[in-house]
């Protein structure tokens, strides 16, 4: 399966990837497997809609375990395309057990890939890399925390289009190279030379043209069902925890839990200090953990997923027995550009332990014609190495001077942020940080 250059999500991987030994895959054989993708029916705005689906072996929506859980078993690929598998967060995963990772290729259509490996506690999730990414190939990946007590609901977002991931591609080469072209986005320089780091002209930013949402899809889901009709999660009064997932391809949100207060007490997996809120940026492929108290009176409480830089939304119910549930709309206020606040404020549990970087890291985020985009002036495939020694201290440094926002996502890794820009500080750790146009982030 060919990389789609329309997921930000991948950009880091294919410009700057670790350098690994390549070795032989494990090859023992499995009764049963421990997972299967396959293709599956869905219902949007009443229409039917193929689409993926991840199951574990008791028919379950990818894998939700207890603390010390292991995936141990075949990843069976039942579908008619090759895989890219990547296990979003899990640091525990053998480089060999990625396919993601450099020379990882893909799982042959009614192949198995064989796994054993530990699962890093929290709240990550499971994806393709490649065009089936735009067809809801993604799952929950929960490890239970050793603390984690209180009863909880995973929410899992997704961007849809009844295109195909074919035509969505074409889309954004042709008519988002034609506006780039407008903008001066695709002009070369008087004299012949290449622009400035292999950029193209017009990336620098301009104030006004910040842009999101390239792609027009016709609905956003949550737990696969749109705001029309949504997921309503039997819940009691009392604390409990959201494990919310932004498996959407191309769109960031705005979390809003609405009349409960919500503690953050994880992102990206990774345990913070508890910072209360009502509204949280969520990135492609971030997560956040809430934590809400439903009052002792019950009743039906929205949690909200609405679209960054625009009206739309999606979202889940929680509803306590008997609450009654009224019809809500999936458009709402107009919504601002997702940013930097929340990383500006949360604070890791037990982040790295202070010391010098042994190494500075540079990744300029770069776009040019038909949608091409870029780090450090090279696309997918294009760009040399990042090496490093094990256990170093290494910081990357991102640059953004496009005008879109980019998650930027280090396979294998969990990172502190420690610059925003504004002066070195003991962030949270992350797998994916948001890097805002014109923006500067710095993670160790």
């Amino acid at each position: 399966m060919n990389a789609l250059p329309l997921s930000r999500r991948t950009i880091l991987q294919g410009g700057a990837a670790l350098a690994l030994t390549t070795l032989a895959r494990p090859v023992w054989s499995a009764a049963a497997p421990a997972l299967t993708v396959a293709s599956r029916q869905i219902e949007v705005l009443g229409r039917a809609a193929t689409v993926y689906g991840i199951t574990d072996a008791a028919g379950g929506i990818g894998l939700n375990m207890a603390a010390g859980a292991r995936l141990s078993g075949a990843l069976r690929n039942a579908t008619d395309d090759a895989l890219v598998m990547h296990w979003h967060g899990q640091t525990r995963a053998p480089a060999l057990q990625d396919r993601t990772r450099p020379g990882g290729g893909t799982l042959a259509a009614g192949a198995e890939d064989q796994h054993d490996f530990a699962l890093t506690p929290g709240t990550h999730w499971m994806h393709s890399h490649g065009l089936s990414e735009q067809q809801l190939l993604a799952a929950p990946m929960i490890c239970r925390e050793d603390d984690a007590t209180l009863p909880e609901a995973v929410i899992m977002l997704h961007d849809f289009a009844f295109r195909s991931p074919a035509e969505i591609a074409t889309e954004l080469g042709a008519s988002k190279a034609h506006d780039m072209a407008a903008m001066g986005q695709q002009t070369a320089p008087a004299d012949g030379t290449a622009p400035m780091d292999g950029m193209a002209m017009g990336d620098m930013a301009m104030p006004g043209m910040v842009h999101a949402n390239d792609v027009a899809y016709d609905a956003f889901l949550a737990n696969d069902r749109s705001l029309s009709d949504p997921d309503v999660i039997a819940a009691e009064p009392g604390p409990m925890r959201l494990r919310i997932i932004n498996g959407g391809t191309a769109t960031g949100f705005w979390i809003t839990t609405g009349a409960l207060e919500a503690q953050v007490v994880a992102v990206d997996g990774a345990p913070c200090q508890p910072l209360t809120g009502r509204r949280f940026p969520l990135a492609q492929g971030q997560r956040i953990d809430l934590i809400v108290t439903l009052p002792a009176s019950g009743g039906a409480f929205p949690i909200l997923a609405e679209v960054e830089a625009a009206t739309a939304r999606t979202g889940v119910i929680l509803a306590t027995p008997g609450a009654a549930i009224a019809r809500l709309s999936d458009q709402g206020a107009l919504t601002e550009n997702l940013d930097s606040r929340l990383d500006a404020v949360l604070r890791a549990t037990q982040g790295l332990a202070p010391r010098p970087a042994d190494q500075m890291l540079h990744a300029a985020l770069g776009m040019g014609p038909n949608y091409r985009w870029t780090i450090n002036g090279a696309a997918l495939g294009e760009a040399p190495d990042m090496t490093a020694a094990l256990n170093s201290r290494v910081e990357i440094m991102f640059m953004n001077p496009t005008m879109m926002m980019h998650p930027m996502h280090l396979h294998g890794h969990h990172f502190q942020v420690v610059d925003l820009g504004q002066g070195r500080f003991a962030g949270p750790m992350r797998d994916t940080v948001i890097v805002a146009p014109g923006a500067m982030v710095t993670v160790a």
